[in-house]
């Protein structure tokens, strides 16, 4: 007897949904990939991104975490990041975190987790750069909600602080980096307001290209 072959059942009828509704769905699915989005978000099964978007297979390139960390010595993220932006191309990349999110309540809680500790260290980072803030609300949840939301704007910042975005806005790619959150209560996006566009969106600091790609048609440009 096949184990968990009520999943199995539910992949067919699933398959055979979407052949009804388009007979050469998969064909055509199996002979390209060209998505125009890259999904970074948590690991949280509440969260399916591709779903919560109204996009088919195909049309999103995911890569998920818990609390939608990015972090620069994390190769699988690099690396789905550089595919995305490199391979195929895409236009957005979207930072998605969600309130509720366990990972965040377990910084917020100072509760100790085992090994995950380890992973969560980077968001107890954007707990300790905003502990004044966040201390000084007295509602447990909307602290939780609100470190959620920092540590949302903070993951768009280290995409954009890769060599990988920089390099792309360099040699003049369209590509747009978003931060947004995700209700679990209504199923509802809200965008954070801090999209990026270009190498003039970081902060010097953290420029990993010339400066003078910012300006390509100066004459002494590199």
């Amino acid at each position: 007897m096949r184990t968990l072959s009520h999943l199995f059942e539910n992949n067919r009828r699933w398959s055979e949904e979407i052949r009804r509704r388009d007979p050469h769905f998969f064909e055509t699915l199996s002979k390209q990939q060209a998505p125009e989005y890259l999904w970074i978000g948590c690991s949280d099964s509440r969260v399916p991104a591709n779903e919560i978007v109204g996009l088919l297979p195909g049309e999103l390139f995911v890569h998920r975490n818990v609390a939608n960390v990015v972090v620069p010595t994390d190769m699988n993220c690099m690396s789905v990041m550089q595919f995305a932006v490199d391979v195929l191309k895409v236009k957005h990349i979207m930072v998605v975190g969600h309130y509720g999110c366990g990972g965040i309540r377990a910084v917020v809680e100072h509760r100790q987790m085992g090994l995950i500790d380890h992973w969560l260290r980077h968001v107890k980072d954007v707990y300790y750069l905003h502990q004044q803030e966040l201390e000084a609300i007295e509602n447990f949840e909307a602290r939780c909600d609100r470190l959620c939301e920092l540590n949302v704007i903070h993951q768009v910042e280290r995409v954009c602080q890769s060599a990988i975005v920089q390099n792309a806005w360099a040699r003049g790619q369209e590509l747009s980096v978003h931060g947004w959150m995700y209700s679990l209560k209504d199923g509802l996006l809200r965008d954070m307001d801090v999209c990026r566009t270009s190498l003039a969106d970081v902060n010097p600091a953290y420029r990993t290209v010339q400066v003078e790609a910012l300006n390509p048609q100066r004459p002494d440009a590199v």
